[in-house]
Protein backbone atom coordinates (compact mmCIF):
# COMPACT_ATOMS: atom_id res chain seq x y z
CA UNK A 1 0.00 0.00 0.00
CA UNK A 2 1.28 3.75 -1.41
CA UNK A 3 1.94 6.46 1.55
CA UNK A 4 1.75 10.09 0.24
CA UNK A 5 4.97 12.14 2.09
CA UNK A 6 3.99 15.18 3.86
CA UNK A 7 6.04 17.13 0.97
CA UNK A 8 4.08 15.86 -1.98
CA UNK A 9 0.69 16.87 0.07
CA UNK A 10 2.11 20.37 0.62
CA UNK A 11 3.58 20.77 -3.15
CA UNK A 12 -0.61 19.12 -3.92
CA UNK A 13 -1.66 22.37 -2.05
CA UNK A 14 0.49 24.65 -3.12
CA UNK A 15 -0.41 24.17 -7.02
CA UNK A 16 -3.95 24.66 -6.06
CA UNK A 17 -3.07 27.62 -4.35
CA UNK A 18 -1.19 28.56 -7.61
CA UNK A 19 -4.22 27.44 -10.16
CA UNK A 20 -6.49 30.13 -9.93
CA UNK A 21 -9.96 29.44 -11.73
CA UNK A 22 -12.60 31.26 -9.48
CA UNK A 23 -12.76 34.86 -8.89
CA UNK A 24 -14.96 36.80 -6.10
CA UNK A 25 -15.40 40.09 -4.93
CA UNK A 26 -15.18 40.06 -1.23
CA UNK A 27 -17.23 42.33 1.07
CA UNK A 28 -18.25 42.38 4.90
CA UNK A 29 -21.19 42.20 6.63
CA UNK A 30 -21.65 42.15 10.48
CA UNK A 31 -18.02 42.17 10.91
CA UNK A 32 -18.08 38.45 8.91
CA UNK A 33 -16.62 38.03 5.14
CA UNK A 34 -17.99 37.52 2.51
CA UNK A 35 -17.73 36.81 -1.48
CA UNK A 36 -19.93 36.48 -4.32
CA UNK A 37 -18.52 34.94 -7.84
CA UNK A 38 -16.82 37.86 -10.12
CA UNK A 39 -19.05 36.65 -13.35
CA UNK A 40 -21.95 37.89 -11.47
CA UNK A 41 -20.99 41.37 -10.58
CA UNK A 42 -21.21 44.16 -13.38
CA UNK A 43 -19.67 46.76 -11.47
CA UNK A 44 -19.40 47.97 -7.96
CA UNK A 45 -19.78 52.00 -6.43
CA UNK A 46 -20.77 54.39 -3.71
CA UNK A 47 -24.56 55.64 -2.87
CA UNK A 48 -26.25 57.90 -0.89
CA UNK A 49 -29.78 58.19 -2.25
CA UNK A 50 -32.16 55.95 -3.21
CA UNK A 51 -36.01 56.58 -4.75
CA UNK A 52 -38.32 55.06 -2.00
CA UNK A 53 -40.72 52.36 -3.35
CA UNK A 54 -44.15 52.08 -1.95
CA UNK A 55 -45.10 48.89 -0.10
CA UNK A 56 -41.58 47.39 -1.02
CA UNK A 57 -40.11 44.62 1.33
CA UNK A 58 -38.19 45.94 4.03
CA UNK A 59 -34.87 45.00 2.43
CA UNK A 60 -36.30 46.94 -0.45
CA UNK A 61 -34.41 50.52 0.07
CA UNK A 62 -35.74 51.96 -3.36
CA UNK A 63 -34.28 52.56 -6.83
CA UNK A 64 -31.45 53.77 -7.91
CA UNK A 65 -30.60 55.89 -11.14
CA UNK A 66 -27.08 54.15 -12.59
CA UNK A 67 -26.54 55.64 -16.21
CA UNK A 68 -30.04 55.67 -17.29
CA UNK A 69 -31.25 52.14 -15.71
CA UNK A 70 -33.60 52.07 -12.57
CA UNK A 71 -32.67 49.26 -10.65
CA UNK A 72 -33.54 48.00 -7.74
CA UNK A 73 -31.66 48.36 -4.27
CA UNK A 74 -31.25 45.54 -1.71
CA UNK A 75 -29.79 45.88 1.69
CA UNK A 76 -28.08 42.57 2.94
CA UNK A 77 -28.13 43.34 6.17
CA UNK A 78 -31.75 44.23 6.74
CA UNK A 79 -32.36 40.58 4.26
CA UNK A 80 -30.51 38.59 6.58
CA UNK A 81 -31.41 40.87 9.99
CA UNK A 82 -28.08 41.54 10.59
CA UNK A 83 -27.52 44.63 12.43
CA UNK A 84 -26.20 47.59 10.71
CA UNK A 85 -25.16 51.38 11.33
CA UNK A 86 -27.88 53.94 10.57
CA UNK A 87 -25.94 56.18 8.01
CA UNK A 88 -27.20 59.87 7.35
CA UNK A 89 -28.65 61.05 4.32
CA UNK A 90 -25.29 62.70 2.99
CA UNK A 91 -23.44 59.61 3.83
CA UNK A 92 -22.17 57.22 0.87
CA UNK A 93 -23.13 53.55 1.16
CA UNK A 94 -21.27 50.68 -0.95
CA UNK A 95 -23.13 48.87 -3.06
CA UNK A 96 -22.38 46.01 -5.85
CA UNK A 97 -24.47 46.10 -8.63
CA UNK A 98 -25.21 42.54 -10.21
CA UNK A 99 -26.05 40.88 -13.10
CA UNK A 100 -28.30 38.48 -13.15
CA UNK A 101 -30.26 36.73 -16.46
CA UNK A 102 -31.93 39.90 -18.48
CA UNK A 103 -31.75 42.23 -15.10
CA UNK A 104 -29.54 44.09 -12.72
CA UNK A 105 -29.80 44.12 -9.34
CA UNK A 106 -27.90 46.05 -6.48
CA UNK A 107 -27.26 44.77 -3.10
CA UNK A 108 -25.94 46.83 -0.69
CA UNK A 109 -23.58 45.69 2.46
CA UNK A 110 -20.60 46.93 4.70
CA UNK A 111 -17.53 47.42 3.19
CA UNK A 112 -16.23 45.99 -0.39
CA UNK A 113 -12.74 45.08 0.24
CA UNK A 114 -11.11 43.38 -3.06
CA UNK A 115 -11.09 40.90 -5.63
CA UNK A 116 -9.74 37.34 -4.40
CA UNK A 117 -8.55 35.04 -6.55
CA UNK A 118 -8.65 31.14 -5.52
CA UNK A 119 -9.17 27.78 -6.82
CA UNK A 120 -12.26 26.53 -6.76
CA UNK A 121 -10.89 23.16 -5.65
CA UNK A 122 -10.68 24.68 -2.45
CA UNK A 123 -13.90 25.59 -1.39
CA UNK A 124 -15.46 23.75 1.18
CA UNK A 125 -19.28 23.15 1.57
CA UNK A 126 -20.66 25.25 4.09
CA UNK A 127 -22.02 24.97 7.97
CA UNK A 128 -24.24 26.67 10.00
CA UNK A 129 -21.29 27.21 12.46
CA UNK A 130 -19.84 29.35 9.64
CA UNK A 131 -21.87 32.38 9.30
CA UNK A 132 -25.06 34.46 10.50
CA UNK A 133 -27.05 33.86 7.92
CA UNK A 134 -29.71 30.51 6.71
CA UNK A 135 -27.36 28.26 5.28
CA UNK A 136 -29.29 27.34 1.98
CA UNK A 137 -27.79 30.81 0.93
CA UNK A 138 -24.16 30.01 1.32
CA UNK A 139 -22.73 28.55 -2.19
CA UNK A 140 -19.16 27.40 0.24
CA UNK A 141 -16.76 28.00 2.78
CA UNK A 142 -12.67 29.46 1.64
CA UNK A 143 -9.96 30.50 3.19
CA UNK A 144 -7.68 32.66 1.40
CA UNK A 145 -4.16 34.52 3.42
CA UNK A 146 -5.91 33.71 6.51
CA UNK A 147 -9.33 34.95 6.45
CA UNK A 148 -12.53 32.83 5.88
CA UNK A 149 -14.70 34.02 3.26
CA UNK A 150 -18.57 32.67 3.14
CA UNK A 151 -19.20 32.47 -0.89
CA UNK A 152 -23.03 33.57 -1.52
CA UNK A 153 -25.73 31.90 -3.77
CA UNK A 154 -26.97 35.57 -5.05
CA UNK A 155 -29.34 33.47 -7.45
CA UNK A 156 -31.14 31.40 -4.79
CA UNK A 157 -31.10 34.42 -1.93
CA UNK A 158 -32.71 36.46 -4.83
CA UNK A 159 -35.35 33.47 -6.02
CA UNK A 160 -36.14 32.65 -2.59
CA UNK A 161 -36.80 36.48 -1.06
CA UNK A 162 -38.82 37.59 -4.46
CA UNK A 163 -41.20 34.61 -5.66
CA UNK A 164 -44.78 35.27 -5.29
CA UNK A 165 -44.29 38.32 -3.89
CA UNK A 166 -46.33 41.57 -4.86
CA UNK A 167 -43.08 44.03 -4.54
CA UNK A 168 -40.06 42.32 -6.69
CA UNK A 169 -37.08 43.74 -5.59
CA UNK A 170 -36.23 43.70 -9.94
CA UNK A 171 -39.22 46.24 -11.25
CA UNK A 172 -39.72 46.60 -14.54
CA UNK A 173 -37.00 48.66 -16.20
CA UNK A 174 -37.93 52.12 -16.06
CA UNK A 175 -36.29 55.13 -17.71
CA UNK A 176 -36.20 59.24 -17.38
CA UNK A 177 -37.93 61.03 -20.07
CA UNK A 178 -34.86 63.21 -22.40
CA UNK A 179 -34.97 66.35 -23.75
CA UNK A 180 -32.68 65.46 -26.78
CA UNK A 181 -35.58 64.10 -28.42
CA UNK A 182 -37.90 66.61 -28.60
CA UNK A 183 -34.99 69.19 -29.32
CA UNK A 184 -34.22 67.50 -32.21
CA UNK A 185 -37.71 66.82 -33.64
CA UNK A 186 -38.35 70.95 -32.80
CA UNK A 187 -34.91 71.28 -35.23
CA UNK A 188 -36.51 68.84 -37.80
CA UNK A 189 -39.25 70.68 -38.32
CA UNK A 190 -37.71 73.74 -38.77
CA UNK A 191 -35.24 72.84 -40.90
CA UNK A 192 -38.03 70.92 -43.21
CA UNK A 193 -35.79 67.71 -42.21
CA UNK A 194 -37.33 64.09 -41.78
CA UNK A 195 -38.00 64.00 -38.13
CA UNK A 196 -35.52 61.01 -36.59
CA UNK A 197 -36.16 62.30 -32.73
CA UNK A 198 -37.14 58.30 -32.30
CA UNK A 199 -34.11 57.56 -33.32
CA UNK A 200 -32.16 59.46 -30.60
CA UNK A 201 -34.90 58.40 -27.78
CA UNK A 202 -34.69 54.52 -29.01
CA UNK A 203 -30.80 54.97 -28.74
CA UNK A 204 -30.93 56.37 -25.66
CA UNK A 205 -33.25 54.09 -23.70
CA UNK A 206 -32.29 50.37 -25.12
CA UNK A 207 -28.88 51.35 -25.29
CA UNK A 208 -27.63 54.48 -23.69
CA UNK A 209 -26.37 55.80 -26.12
CA UNK A 210 -26.86 60.36 -26.41
CA UNK A 211 -26.67 61.90 -29.75
CA UNK A 212 -25.12 64.95 -29.31
CA UNK A 213 -22.80 67.67 -31.24
CA UNK A 214 -20.17 64.80 -31.04
CA UNK A 215 -21.91 62.07 -33.11
CA UNK A 216 -24.92 63.97 -34.76
CA UNK A 217 -23.25 63.83 -38.11
CA UNK A 218 -22.84 59.85 -37.84
CA UNK A 219 -26.43 59.64 -36.62
CA UNK A 220 -27.84 61.31 -39.45
CA UNK A 221 -25.70 59.70 -42.34
CA UNK A 222 -26.52 55.88 -40.86
CA UNK A 223 -30.57 57.49 -40.35
CA UNK A 224 -30.35 58.59 -44.14
CA UNK A 225 -28.91 54.79 -45.18
CA UNK A 226 -31.27 53.43 -42.84
CA UNK A 227 -34.50 54.53 -44.26
CA UNK A 228 -33.17 53.32 -47.65
CA UNK A 229 -31.88 50.03 -46.43
CA UNK A 230 -35.35 49.48 -44.74
CA UNK A 231 -37.56 50.89 -47.78
CA UNK A 232 -36.19 48.68 -50.24
CA UNK A 233 -36.67 45.53 -47.73
CA UNK A 234 -40.23 46.42 -46.82
CA UNK A 235 -39.56 46.98 -43.06
CA UNK A 236 -40.23 49.75 -40.87
CA UNK A 237 -37.92 52.56 -40.83
CA UNK A 238 -38.85 53.41 -36.91
CA UNK A 239 -36.75 51.90 -34.22
CA UNK A 240 -39.12 49.42 -32.39
CA UNK A 241 -36.78 47.27 -29.86
CA UNK A 242 -33.57 46.64 -28.78
CA UNK A 243 -32.83 44.53 -31.64
CA UNK A 244 -33.45 47.66 -34.39
CA UNK A 245 -31.56 49.68 -32.14
CA UNK A 246 -28.74 47.45 -32.04
CA UNK A 247 -28.73 46.81 -35.36
CA UNK A 248 -28.81 50.66 -36.39
CA UNK A 249 -25.76 50.90 -33.71
CA UNK A 250 -23.41 47.97 -35.48
CA UNK A 251 -21.20 50.07 -37.57
CA UNK A 252 -20.58 53.02 -35.34
CA UNK A 253 -17.90 51.15 -33.14
CA UNK A 254 -14.37 52.04 -34.01
CA UNK A 255 -12.29 49.68 -36.28
CA UNK A 256 -10.56 46.87 -34.27
CA UNK A 257 -13.42 47.30 -31.42
CA UNK A 258 -12.65 44.31 -28.66
CA UNK A 259 -10.07 43.22 -30.81
CA UNK A 260 -5.72 43.81 -30.79
CA UNK A 261 -5.55 46.49 -33.59
CA UNK A 262 -4.34 45.60 -37.42
CA UNK A 263 -1.19 46.94 -38.47
CA UNK A 264 -3.21 49.81 -40.64
CA UNK A 265 -4.60 51.55 -37.38
CA UNK A 266 -1.25 50.16 -35.71
CA UNK A 267 -0.13 52.10 -38.76
CA UNK A 268 -2.04 55.09 -38.13
CA UNK A 269 -1.85 55.43 -34.82
CA UNK A 270 1.89 56.03 -35.53
CA UNK A 271 1.81 58.36 -38.07
CA UNK A 272 -0.09 60.55 -35.40
CA UNK A 273 3.14 61.23 -33.69
CA UNK A 274 5.59 61.47 -36.50
CA UNK A 275 6.70 64.91 -35.51
CA UNK A 276 6.08 63.93 -31.86
CA UNK A 277 10.34 63.98 -30.23
CA UNK A 278 10.11 62.56 -27.03
CA UNK A 279 12.41 61.53 -24.18
CA UNK A 280 11.99 60.68 -20.41
CA UNK A 281 8.36 59.89 -18.97
CA UNK A 282 5.55 59.37 -21.89
CA UNK A 283 2.17 59.16 -19.95
CA UNK A 284 -1.33 57.54 -21.47
CA UNK A 285 -4.95 57.58 -20.30
CA UNK A 286 -6.94 55.00 -21.99
CA UNK A 287 -10.72 55.76 -20.02
CA UNK A 288 -12.86 52.95 -20.94
CA UNK A 289 -10.46 50.45 -21.31
CA UNK A 290 -12.65 47.24 -22.03
CA UNK A 291 -11.03 43.50 -21.94
CA UNK A 292 -7.54 45.36 -22.66
CA UNK A 293 -7.07 44.47 -26.20
CA UNK A 294 -6.77 48.24 -27.10
CA UNK A 295 -4.32 49.10 -24.30
CA UNK A 296 -1.95 46.59 -25.10
CA UNK A 297 -1.92 47.55 -28.57
CA UNK A 298 -1.69 51.30 -28.31
CA UNK A 299 1.36 50.34 -25.63
CA UNK A 300 3.10 48.18 -27.84
CA UNK A 301 2.56 50.70 -31.08
CA UNK A 302 4.44 53.44 -28.39
CA UNK A 303 7.30 51.08 -27.46
CA UNK A 304 7.61 50.36 -31.41
CA UNK A 305 8.19 54.13 -31.66
CA UNK A 306 9.80 55.21 -28.53
CA UNK A 307 11.44 52.03 -27.24
CA UNK A 308 13.74 54.03 -24.79
CA UNK A 309 10.92 55.95 -22.84
CA UNK A 310 9.59 55.21 -19.82
CA UNK A 311 5.88 54.29 -20.53
CA UNK A 312 3.13 54.60 -18.41
CA UNK A 313 -0.71 53.86 -18.78
CA UNK A 314 -3.36 54.36 -16.57
CA UNK A 315 -6.22 52.04 -17.99
CA UNK A 316 -9.97 52.70 -16.75
CA UNK A 317 -13.22 50.90 -17.22
CA UNK A 318 -16.00 50.60 -14.92
CA UNK A 319 -16.80 46.63 -15.39
CA UNK A 320 -15.14 44.96 -12.92
CA UNK A 321 -14.68 41.20 -14.90
CA UNK A 322 -12.90 43.10 -17.64
CA UNK A 323 -10.35 45.17 -15.38
CA UNK A 324 -10.06 42.32 -13.14
CA UNK A 325 -8.71 39.74 -16.33
CA UNK A 326 -7.26 42.30 -18.21
CA UNK A 327 -3.82 42.09 -16.75
CA UNK A 328 -3.20 38.90 -17.03
CA UNK A 329 -4.69 38.46 -20.58
CA UNK A 330 -3.66 35.14 -22.09
CA UNK A 331 -4.19 34.33 -26.10
CA UNK A 332 -3.03 32.32 -28.90
CA UNK A 333 -0.71 33.17 -31.24
CA UNK A 334 -3.31 33.01 -34.43
CA UNK A 335 -4.93 35.79 -32.44
CA UNK A 336 -2.18 38.42 -31.95
CA UNK A 337 -1.20 40.59 -35.37
CA UNK A 338 2.38 39.77 -36.34
CA UNK A 339 3.36 43.06 -34.80
CA UNK A 340 2.80 42.38 -31.88
CA UNK A 341 4.78 38.81 -31.74
CA UNK A 342 8.20 40.34 -29.97
CA UNK A 343 6.01 41.57 -27.38
CA UNK A 344 4.33 38.62 -26.20
CA UNK A 345 5.93 35.08 -24.32
CA UNK A 346 4.84 31.60 -23.75
CA UNK A 347 3.03 30.88 -20.71
CA UNK A 348 1.26 27.66 -19.05
CA UNK A 349 -1.55 28.05 -21.22
CA UNK A 350 -1.28 30.66 -23.77
CA UNK A 351 1.09 33.31 -24.80
CA UNK A 352 0.89 36.85 -22.21
CA UNK A 353 2.38 39.99 -23.24
CA UNK A 354 5.90 40.66 -21.88
CA UNK A 355 6.80 42.08 -18.48
CA UNK A 356 8.04 45.19 -20.06
CA UNK A 357 4.81 45.63 -21.45
CA UNK A 358 2.45 44.26 -19.12
CA UNK A 359 4.75 46.61 -16.41
CA UNK A 360 3.74 49.90 -18.40
CA UNK A 361 -0.29 49.48 -17.78
CA UNK A 362 -2.10 49.97 -14.60
CA UNK A 363 -5.22 48.76 -14.71
CA UNK A 364 -7.97 50.69 -12.29
CA UNK A 365 -11.92 50.39 -11.70
CA UNK A 366 -12.62 53.61 -12.11
CA UNK A 367 -15.68 56.17 -12.84
CA UNK A 368 -13.80 58.74 -15.20
CA UNK A 369 -16.38 61.04 -13.91
CA UNK A 370 -15.01 61.05 -10.81
CA UNK A 371 -11.66 62.49 -9.84
CA UNK A 372 -8.90 60.68 -12.39
CA UNK A 373 -5.55 61.47 -9.63
CA UNK A 374 -2.61 61.47 -11.96
CA UNK A 375 -0.45 64.17 -14.10
CA UNK A 376 -0.80 65.36 -17.22
CA UNK A 377 -0.60 63.30 -20.06
CA UNK A 378 0.72 63.15 -23.62
CA UNK A 379 -2.29 60.99 -24.65
CA UNK A 380 -5.36 59.69 -24.12
CA UNK A 381 -6.76 56.94 -26.06
CA UNK A 382 -10.77 57.30 -25.44
CA UNK A 383 -12.48 55.41 -28.46
CA UNK A 384 -16.53 55.04 -28.44
CA UNK A 385 -16.62 56.00 -25.25
CA UNK A 386 -17.95 59.56 -25.41
CA UNK A 387 -21.52 58.50 -27.21
CA UNK A 388 -22.33 56.08 -24.31
CA UNK A 389 -22.31 59.35 -21.59
CA UNK A 390 -25.59 61.71 -21.07
CA UNK A 391 -25.08 65.03 -22.53
CA UNK A 392 -23.81 67.07 -19.62
CA UNK A 393 -21.57 64.35 -18.57
CA UNK A 394 -19.58 64.24 -21.89
CA UNK A 395 -18.79 67.57 -21.62
CA UNK A 396 -17.75 67.34 -18.42
CA UNK A 397 -15.39 64.58 -20.15
CA UNK A 398 -14.13 66.86 -22.99
CA UNK A 399 -13.18 69.61 -20.39
CA UNK A 400 -11.30 66.59 -18.25
CA UNK A 401 -9.54 65.77 -21.49
CA UNK A 402 -8.56 69.26 -22.00
CA UNK A 403 -7.29 69.33 -18.69
CA UNK A 404 -5.49 66.56 -18.38
CA UNK A 405 -3.43 66.53 -21.55
CA UNK A 406 -0.47 68.25 -21.87
CA UNK A 407 -0.23 70.63 -24.90
CA UNK A 408 0.66 69.65 -28.23
CA UNK A 409 -0.98 66.08 -26.67
CA UNK A 410 -2.68 63.76 -28.70
CA UNK A 411 -6.50 62.90 -27.86
CA UNK A 412 -8.14 59.78 -29.86
CA UNK A 413 -11.59 59.02 -30.00
CA UNK A 414 -13.93 57.25 -31.71
CA UNK A 415 -13.66 56.82 -35.39
CA UNK A 416 -17.48 58.22 -35.13
CA UNK A 417 -16.95 60.53 -32.96
CA UNK A 418 -15.53 64.38 -33.02
CA UNK A 419 -14.77 66.74 -30.39
CA UNK A 420 -16.13 70.52 -30.65
CA UNK A 421 -14.00 72.47 -28.59
CA UNK A 422 -11.86 75.64 -29.28
CA UNK A 423 -9.37 73.30 -26.80
CA UNK A 424 -8.57 70.76 -29.83
CA UNK A 425 -7.22 70.88 -33.72
CA UNK A 426 -8.02 67.66 -35.67
CA UNK A 427 -5.14 65.62 -36.51
CA UNK A 428 -6.76 62.51 -38.07
CA UNK A 429 -4.71 59.95 -39.62
CA UNK A 430 -6.58 57.27 -42.07
CA UNK A 431 -9.97 56.10 -39.76
CA UNK A 432 -8.69 56.90 -36.90
CA UNK A 433 -10.00 60.47 -35.66
CA UNK A 434 -7.68 62.42 -33.34
CA UNK A 435 -7.04 65.85 -32.20
CA UNK A 436 -4.30 68.34 -30.60
CA UNK A 437 -4.39 70.00 -27.54
CA UNK A 438 -3.41 73.45 -28.60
Amino acid sequence: MSTISSGELRREEAEKVENIDYKMVTFSLAGKDYGIDIMKVKEISKAKRFTFVPNAEPFVRGVYNLRGDIISMIDLRIMFNLPAAKQGEQSFEDMIILRLDNFLIGVIVDSIDKVVGINSETIQPPHPIFGDINIKFIKGVVENEGRLYLILDVERILDDHTEDKTSSPAPKLVREPRGGAEREKAEAERAGEVDYSFVIETLATFLGFYVTDHNRRWVKDRFDRWKQIRGENGKEVQLQEEQDAREFLSSFFSAYNQRFWGEDYRDAFKALFSDFDHEGNFLVWNPGCGPGYETYSLAVALKELYPDVHLKVWAHDQDLMNISTAPNLVFQEPDLPEYMLDYSSEGKNGLQFSKEIRDAILFEYHNVLHSNPFPEVDVIVSRDLLSFLKEAEQEALVAEFSEKLKPGGVLVVGDHEEIKSPDFESISSGTLRAYRKR
